[in-house]
């Protein structure tokens, strides 16, 4: 029996058996179509269950990760998929998704359900909430340092915590990352990130070009390079530390990484484990050579032993994975192919996984080599520092090299040559596979049926859409009345008591210490009309902050304030036996009916969507959820459960613990396209916004046709003189005097 459980990531069949054979106790796998990773093909049902087959022969534990966010049209896929999960038996399942979460405690009671560090677990509050939703495992978030595990540890009772000790960090508090989303509608919640944290970004100097246009900065010394690519983590030093806090499991990241990366990382940290008390120092440096060879980023202890740690992030660094292999800045033509040039600084053979990246733009291509040439004739291999020339496979030129390219080795041919397969065979026959399908196939079907048809309009037939004249979803309202109810969110005092030129049915004001410490005065001057006033909590409160948290809300609750929006769903535990309205923000990602009804269920009053949704993803939601309440209720749909939805303003697309000395905080910062972000300091977390708002003011008519209770106008991330604030009435009104803006991915499609 280990101290620890060892659960290692396994992407697919190959991965697995390495995990398996290099001494992993349990493996976590993704759910087909709903796990929180994009792989280049899901794991099927079948090959799952050849899996926990061969778990429980072996004495071993798999997890199911179905950590992504669901859409409305894809609950009836994850239905049929966890009817066959159930009767599969894993070990757990991993969600974020508080819809999933809802299906699993109705339908699928079997299930033992593990709460995704995607769900922002940051407090001991959130612990026990997700354990009371049922939860026997919490997936703590990665930016913790070793004392507040310990202090949240015990507090939390016998609920089960798990910690990510090994692989890929985010910039990003894992759960409030918008910035693949709001690029072009990847999201990183969804298993579809693009990571732009990769990328390298530039200051904007001061000065312009003749042409008028803003000069791009970079280097180092002017904060440019990766500044928000954090090098991989490695927990080696901080296992006696997360013995002691009472810590269950410890997790190695990487579903996406080769076969290679898995054996070597699971062997490395067996090691450390296994070893006895005055071998320690031994087998950590065995250990570290073992990882050295996994052709990892630059690693760092994480958050373990500091918040605010030196090491987190080498900014001059790409934060490639692999070993680095050299650079070219030039592609030529022989004869029919595309063929570079460079001097190796590491040892290269046909076979080996590569992976060329393009700088500045941060363009990636990754290829299996299959042509080597040294001094012109072609070789097996070649050695660092032999000059070398490898042949690009069809259609993998990049696009433009305006700078010069990186050459990476991120997986090893021989490696992949002898990779555990013998199990393989026996486990994952043909007929085996068949026979397993037909076992569950009837009973899957029968489950489907019955969860269906709570879900779905068997009851009552589809209802028709509400009925709103075309010409008004689109026309431009001209006219000082806004036709929805609107929140004007702001962390200013200047909002409430200056003159505004126009007139919000309500103020969500920032829980800020200084504007909580103003509630009075805010009261007075607005008299009766403090009833207008929502306050809206952040979605991180950390364990040394709930004291004083709890203390501000009585406080408010005291003055007489009723109303208050929760930026993460587990904040419903400061206001137990409270009279007061709750509502949740948009970073609580409600994206399906079912969430709706877990957060109502909750003892929210109303809630917002996620605002990454597109049209037809928010349309679907709100028909799904009107539906769900006349069928599964058996009631009239709830007039009382307000649905509101975020329609401008420059949400934080990162949200970071780090304070780093190479961030620049205050000035724009270019991407590799141009596009302009800001990072400052709120709230004692560092947020990178886009320099310009989204907006969907133009859309007002038809979101509030659509079920659309109340919208939310966000200047706290923005400047707010007179000259922006007379934009914004412009825009409330859609007078035409301003320029469009973003749609953020309403008019796109949410991938």
């Amino acid at each position: 029996m280990h101290e620890f459980e060892l659960v290692a990531p396994a992407g697919n069949i190959e991965n697995f058996f390495a995990a398996m054979e290099a001494g992993a106790d349990a493996v976590y796998v993704g759910a087909p179509g709903f796990n929180a990773r994009n792989l280049a093909r899901d794991l099927q049902l079948e090959e799952i269950g050849a899996m926990i087959e061969y778990c429980r022969a072996e004495k071993k534990k798999i997890y199911i990760a179905a950590n992504s966010l669901v859409l409305e049209k894809e609950l009836s896929h994850v239905i049929k998929n966890l009817s066959i999960l159930e009767k599969l038996e894993p070990d757990g399942l991993i969600v974020q998704d508080l819809g999933i979460i809802n299906l699993v405690r109705q339908h699928f009671p079997n299930l033992e359900l593990h709460a995704s560090t995607l769900m922002t677990a940051h407090n001991s509050d959130t612990v026990k909430f997700l354990a009371d939703l049922g939860c026997e495992l919490v997936v703590l978030a990665r930016e913790l340092t070793l004392k507040e595990i310990a202090a949240i540890s015990s507090r939390c009772g016998d609920t089960k915590l798990e910690v990510f000790v090994h692989g890929a960090m985010c910039f990003s508090y894992s759960g409030l990352c918008l910035f693949s989303s709001y690029l072009g509608g990847k999201s990183g919640l969804r298993g579809r990130c693009v990571q732009p944290c990769r990328r390298a970004y530039s200051p904007v100097a001061k000065s312009k070009k003749s042409d008028g246009k803003t000069k791009r900065g970079g280097g180092k010394s002017q904060g440019g390079g990766y500044i928000f690519s954090m090098n991989d983590l490695c927990g080696f030093e901080a296992l006696p530390g997360l013995r002691d806090a009472g810590v269950s499991s410890l997790k190695i990241e990487g579903r996406l990484r080769s076969a290679h990366y898995v054996k070597h990382i699971v062997s490395a940290y067996r090691t450390v484990l296994d070893c006895s008390p005055e071998n320690r120092v031994e087998a950590v440096v065995q250990a570290r050579l073992l990882a050295d060879e996994a052709m990892s980023r630059k690693v760092s202890s994480g958050y373990f032993f500091s918040p605010q740690p030196a090491e987190a992030i080498t900014p001059y660094h790409s934060g490639n994975t692999g070993t680095h292999l050299g650079r070219f800045s030039v592609i030529k033509m022989v004869g029919n192919e595309h063929v570079c040039r460079f001097i190796l600084k590491a040892g290269l053979a046909n076979g080996d996984r590569i992976r060329l990246h393009s700088e500045p733009s941060g363009e990636r291509v990754a290829f299996r080599l299959k042509k080597l040439f040294v001094l012109g004739e072609e070789k097996d291999k070649a050695r660092a520092g032999e000059r070398v020339t490898i042949a690009l496979p069809p259609q993998q030129k990049p696009v433009s090299i305006k700078g010069h390219v990186e050459v990476y080795k991120v997986d090893s041919g021989i490696a992949a040559k002898t990779a555990p397969k013998s199990s393989l065979t026996i486990n994952l026959s043909r007929q085996k596979v068949e026979n397993f399908q037909k076992k569950l196939r009837g009973k899957v079907e029968s489950i489907c049926l019955k969860v269906c048809r709570e879900i779905a309009a068997e009851k009552a037939p589809e209802p028709e859409p509400r009925k709103v004249k075309k010409q008004q979803y689109f026309r431009k309202h001209v006219s000082n009345e806004i036709p929805i109810e609107w929140w004007l969110k702001t962390d200013s005092i200047k909002s409430v008591q200056g003159q505004l030129p126009f007139s919000p049915q309500r103020f969500l004001l920032s829980f800020e210490k200084q504007l909580v410490s103003q509630a009075g005065q805010i009261k007075n001057y607005l008299g009766r009309d403090a009833r207008k006033v929502v306050w809206a909590l952040p979605p991180l409160i950390m364990e040394n902050d709930l004291v004083r948290s709890r203390k501000q809300i009585q406080q408010l609750i005291r003055s007489g304030y009723r109303d208050f929006q929760l930026g993460h769903v587990s904040q419903v535990g400061f206001f137990r036996n409270e009279k007061v309205r709750l509502f949740a923000d948009y970073t609580i990602n409600i994206l399906n009916s079912r969430a709706f009804d877990l957060v109502e269920e909750t003892g929210f009053n109303g809630a917002q969507l996620g605002i990454e949704m597109d049209k037809e993803s928010l349309n679907d939601t709100l028909s799904g959820y009107r539906e769900m309440v006349r069928n599964v209720r058996e009631g009239e749909y709830n007039k009382k459960f307000a649905i509101g939805l975020t329609v401008y303003g420059a949400p934080a697309l990162y949200t970071s613990r780090l304070s780093s000395s190479h961030l620049q905080f205050d000035k724009p910062v270019l991407s590799p396209k141009q596009e302009p972000f800001v990072i400052r300091k709120k709230g004692g977390f560092s947020q990178t916004f886009p320099q310009k708002p989204f907006s969907l003011l133009p859309w007002l008519y038809e979101l509030k046709g659509m079920g659309v209770d109340y919208v939310v106008v966000d200047i706290t991330s923005g400047t707010t003189g007179k000259r922006e604030l007379l934009e914004l009435k412009e825009r409330l009104v859609n007078s035409g005097r301003y320029g469009k803006l973003s749609t953020f991915n309403y008019l796109g499609k949410l991938g």
